[in-house]
C-alpha cells in the first residue's frame, strides 16, 4: 500500500458520524407516509445512496411521492446535521495528521451541497480540503458511478490509480473501484465481507490505522 499521491475521503460514516441521523430522519418521514421503517431498516435499504436514487425506491414502494420530496428531505436532514452531527471518533486527529503529510486531500460525498456544508460547518473540517469538496450535485452521476472520484482525483492533480479512496459503504466503494482508485474499506459499522465483495484493496476498523495503510511513517505523518 505505497505510492499514493492523494487521499479521497467519503464523508458520512468516515468523517461525520451522520448515518444514524439520516436513517432516523428518513425513517420518520417514510413512516409518516405509510412505509413503516425503523432507523436500522432505513439504513439497510438506503446505505450510501444519494437522494435522487432514493426517490424511485420510495415511489415504487408507496406508489406515489410529492414532486418536492427530495427537497423536503434535504431540508430536514440539513437542519438535523447542523444541530447534531458528531465526528467519527479519531477523525479530527487523523485529518490533523494528514495535513502534515505531502498528500493532498479531497472530499467526495453523495450528500447534497447544502447538507454537506452543514456537516462540515458543524465539524470544522472544511479547511482540511480547501476547494476540493464535492457533492453529488457537482457531478453528472452520483455513486456508485465513478464521476465524483474522478473529479476529486483531478482536483488533487493525481491519476485515479495513485489515489486512496476511503469508504465505508459498498455503494461508495464501487464508485472508487470503478474510477480506478485503490479503495480502503472502513469497516467500523460495515460488514467486512460486504466491502471485500466490491473489490476494496484493504480493510481497517479504526481511523488511527489509516496513516499506516497510506504508507506514512511516524516522522512523515
Amino acid at each position: 500500500m505505497r505510492g499514493f499521491k492523494a487521499v479521497l475521503f467519503d464523508c458520512d460514516g468516515v468523517l461525520a458520524d451522520s448515518e444514524h441521523l439520516v436513517d432516523r430522519v428518513l425513517a420518520e418521514d417514510l413512516t409518516a407516509r405509510g412505509w413503516v421503517l425503523t432507523p436500522e431498516e432505513s439504513g439497510a435499504v438506503f446505505l450510501g445512496m444519494a437522494l435522487p436514487d432514493m426517490a424511485p425506491v420510495v415511489k415504487a414502494k408507496l406508489g406515489h411521492l410529492p414532486p418536492d420530496w427530495t427537497e423536503q428531505l434535504k431540508r430536514k436532514v440539513t437542519e438535523t446535521m447542523a444541530r447534531e452531527v458528531p465526528p467519527v471518533p479519531g477523525a479530527e486527529a487523523l485529518l490533523q495528521r494528514l495535513r502534515r503529510s505531502p498528500l493532498p486531500l479531497a472530499l467526495a460525498s453523495n450528500s447534497s451541497r447544502l447538507e454537506l456544508s452543514a456537516k462540515l460547518g458543524r465539524l470544522g473540517f472544511a479547511p482540511f480540503f480547501g476547494d476540493r469538496i464535492f457533492s453529488f450535485e457537482d457531478v453528472a452521476r452520483p455513486k456508485p458511478h465513478p464521476d465524483i472520484y474522478l473529479a476529486a482525483a483531478a482536483a488533487c492533480g493525481a491519476a485515479p490509480g495513485d489515489c486512496a479512496v476511503v469508504e465505508d459503504s459498498p455503494t461508495g466503494a464501487r464508485a472508487g473501484v470503478a474510477a480506478g482508485c485503490r479503495v480502503l474499506g472502513f469497516c467500523r459499522r460495515t460488514e467486512p465481507e460486504a466491502l471485500r465483495a466490491v473489490g476494496v484493496s484493504a480493510l481497517f476498523g479504526d481511523l488511527s490505522e489509516l496513516p499506516g495503510l497510506l504508507g506514512l511513517d511516524e516522522e512523515a505523518a
